[in-house]
């Protein structure tokens, strides 16, 4: 760990919770830090160790109605009141989910942005969607050319979710750097080496070295182009040292900000079982553009089940919906009634549901929900086009530049 001198912002850093290095020696049964994710989740345990705040019911019942809060896969935050009390009172309010164009989008990328979308149509959030590419070209061995194909077929998806284009704004960074660039730089002079590698361990390049500047630019991005408002990011629990690094900047430097909030969820399990699903592990998974029969193949073959080994000992003990991954799905998304997922759930316990009929259920369910998404995807048109009405206006970019008082201009 950095000497508190080191650290933004003194005795109010929130970078003072343990370093990856240590989070993974003081429990050796998992792992969670934003490059590494690896055994049994202890998501409680998280918590202390980040320092954030159980969501209570209360909290649960004044947001939007969706079933990732309502079942607390998102499972809690930071200033999550001043988040509520501004969007039940109209004030400005807004939300930042990203994504990080490395590969083909999946399931587990997409959630956040149909939470996002809730919000956004029931209260007015406006939303913000940053693309790392730049990241992705530092952290990944992949040409620029690869990055910006992904990207494309990402900003496709993205699109596709559906969301109001005068509450939205989508900022690519490596086209946005005439924003991006300025105010990360601006930021980064309160980033000490030894801040970054407290928190996201030793990087490779000074490039990932300078990228939580950049990350926290983007968190803050909403306040400077339109004025301090709350803000949730809603993040898996390992994307959560990045808003801590920004709350701690956004304390230190002198800008017209609020520190963002979080909403911190858990995750979407992998197809083979229990854990982080990622695009880039061997495990398979569901991408946003496959076409049903892959759907079918994927689950039916790799989805772990919680059945029991032969028919006649699962009529007799019935299955585990805990750890049953198609039921999981079910469960965070793709069920939406709390009283069909609780008989499916029953069903499934008793032995009446057997672990191939639960499979068959889930496959329908996110067909249906892929089918729809691919069917708004098809429809668009040049993605340049599409684009445009998301894009920063010249005024939001100057409005931004100078909250940030970075000049916008040479000078005379």
């Amino acid at each position: 760990m950095p000497a508190p001198s080191d650290i933004p912002n003194g005795t109010d850093s929130e970078t003072n919770a343990a370093s990856p290095a240590e989070e993974a020696a003081a429990a050796d049964e998992f792992t969670v830090t934003p490059y590494a994710v690896d055994g049994e989740i202890d998501y409680e345990k998280l918590l202390e160790r980040f320092g954030a705040d159980p969501l209570t019911d209360e909290q649960i019942e004044r947001f939007p109605d969706h079933p990732l809060l309502r079942r607390r896969t998102f499972y809690a935050g930071r200033d999550v009141d001043d988040y509520l009390e501004a969007a039940a009172a109209g004030d400005p309010h807004a939300i930042v989910t990203g994504r990080g164009p490395s590969g083909p989008m999946h399931l587990g990328h997409v959630l956040p942005l149909y939470l996002a979308k809730r919000f956004q149509r029931e209260t007015g959030a406006t939303v913000y969607v940053p693309l790392s590419d730049d990241e992705k070209f530092l952290a990944k061995d992949q040409s620029f050319e690869s990055i910006g194909e992904h990207t494309r077929e990402n900003l496709r998806d993205i699109l596709a979710v559906g969301f109001d284009p005068d509450r939205t704004r989508i900022v690519v960074d490596t086209a946005d750097a005439d924003v991006i660039y300025p105010i990360a730089v601006r930021l980064a002079k309160h980033l000490t080496p030894a801040t970054v590698e407290a928190v996201y361990g030793e990087q490779d390049t000074v490039g990932l070295q300078f990228y939580p500047a950049v990350q926290a630019t983007h968190l803050l991005l909403p306040q400077l182009v339109a004025g301090r408002q709350p803000t949730q990011v809603p993040i898996a629990v390992d994307q959560d040292p990045h808003v801590r690094v920004c709350r701690d900047v956004a304390a230190k430097e002198a800008l017209p900000v609020d520190k963002p909030g979080a909403l911190l969820g858990r995750f979407l399990p992998s197809l083979e079982g229990p854990g982080k699903m990622s695009s880039s592990g061997d495990a398979p998974s569901i991408e946003l553009t496959d076409d049903p029969e892959s759907v079918a193949e994927t689950v039916r073959t790799h989805a772990y089940t919680g059945g029991r080994a032969t028919l006649a000992e699962h009529r007799e003990r019935g299955g585990d919906p805990s750890v049953d991954v198609p039921f999981q799905y079910l469960r965070f998304f793709f069920e939406p009634d709390d009283e069909r997922l609780e008989r499916i759930a029953a069903d499934y316990r008793s032995g009446d549901l057997l672990s191939g009929e639960l499979k068959e259920l889930a496959i329908d369910r996110i067909t249906d929900f892929l089918a729809d998404h691919q069917r708004r995807r098809g429809e668009l048109g040049s993605l340049e086009t599409e684009l445009e009405p998301y894009r920063l206006t010249a005024g939001e970019r100057r409005r931004a530049l100078e909250r940030a008082g970075v000049p916008t201009g040479l000078e005379a």
